[in-house]
């Protein structure tokens, strides 16, 4: 009777003290807060992320990898950082100017996708079609990508950001 008594008043004590680790930085869930909007100046036509040619030891296999033509998506309206085994799945929502994008991904515009002076940042690009439908609700324009990081990516990474024509959506540790 004291056995089980002891391991009730025990339990229920730890039980009772998850709440204080439920808004602990100690709690992964909570590593990556809530994402907050930022104003994106417009940039120019060309794309800093597609190389210029050049004469190279395997240029033939440059010119054969296949170029994504995805555009920017006019507005991020969402972002949320799920924690997982391994790593974390970066999830945006965004709002598109036309109806009918497809091929919607989250391309990163760090090189080798490692974060710079701890920010990870991503671009919300989609692809347009040929006869887009402008206008309609918000909800048929709305498009949702992810993408996945490893631990390893990670490590030092203080803030992840992604990027649409509009504007910018930040999360922080």
């Amino acid at each position: 009777m004291r056995l089980t008594l002891s391991a009730l008043l025990i339990s229920s004590m730890a039980l009772g003290g998850c709440a204080i680790v439920r808004d602990s930085r100690v709690n992964p869930f909570n590593w990556f807060g809530n994402s907050r909007s930022e104003a994106v100046a417009p940039e120019a036509s060309t794309n800093p992320l597609i190389p210029t040619g050049g004469v190279g030891l395997f240029q033939r296999n440059r010119a054969e990898r296949v170029v994504y033509k995805g555009e920017p998506i006019d507005t991020v309206s969402d972002l949320v950082i799920e924690r997982v085994p391994g790593g974390a799945i970066i999830r945006a929502s965004g709002v598109a100017p036309v109806q009918g994008l497809y091929e919607v991904k989250l391309t990163p515009e760090n090189e080798d996708d490692e974060a710079v002076d701890g920010v990870l940042s991503y671009r919300l690009e989609g692809r347009l079609p040929e006869k887009a439908r402008a206008g309609g609700s918000e909800l048929t324009r709305t498009v949702t990508a992810a993408h996945a990081v490893t631990d390893q990516q990670l490590r030092g990474v203080k803030t992840i950001r992604v990027v649409g024509a509009r504007n910018a959506r930040t999360s922080q540790r």
